[in-house]
């Protein structure tokens, strides 16, 4: 397993992870590192080896949607090598939004899909799962 360097001395020698596939739009960027952002493990950056200043926020979906579920086809299973889907970890890409995280959105349509054993990752998209591109993260109540 190879280790990247990155960042201050917390997250200096992370396990690389590599993606199957780019993810759309970065075709040169296949290697990243999960560096977590917050002590309750609710936000992480999934940071580029391969280009400085590249990393989107990710966030594991069971804390903001309970009953969210993407349906892991048999082969992109394949593709990661997983043999038990109990090691998958599942993450969705956020878009920070102009007022910060009461506006930010997750991609449900296109989670990325993590084999924690072999750090083997791709982002695959839910083509006919009917779930939007942009859900608000955070769900705001109020008296407004």
């Amino acid at each position: 397993m190879s280790v990247a360097t990155v960042g201050t001395p917390e997250t200096t020698t992370l396990p690389v992870i590599d993606f199957v596939s780019p993810m759309p739009g970065f075709p040169e960027d296949r290697r990243f590192v999960l560096v977590r952002l917050d002590d309750a493990g609710v936000l992480y950056a999934l940071t580029s080896v391969d280009s400085a200043g590249l990393r989107f926020l990710v966030v594991p979906p069971a804390q903001f949607f309970p009953d969210y579920e993407a349906e892991i086809d048999d082969e992109t299973l394949s593709s990661l090598g997983v043999s038990d889907q109990a090691d998958l970890l599942v993450l969705l890409v956020v878009t920070a939004g102009e007022r910060g995280a009461e506006d930010a959105t997750v991609n449900l349509m296109a989670p990325i899909v993590l084999d924690q054993r072999s750090r083997r990752a791709v982002q695959l998209i839910l083509s006919h799962s009917g779930l939007p591109v942009r859900q608000r993260l955070l769900v705001t109540t109020g008296n407004s």
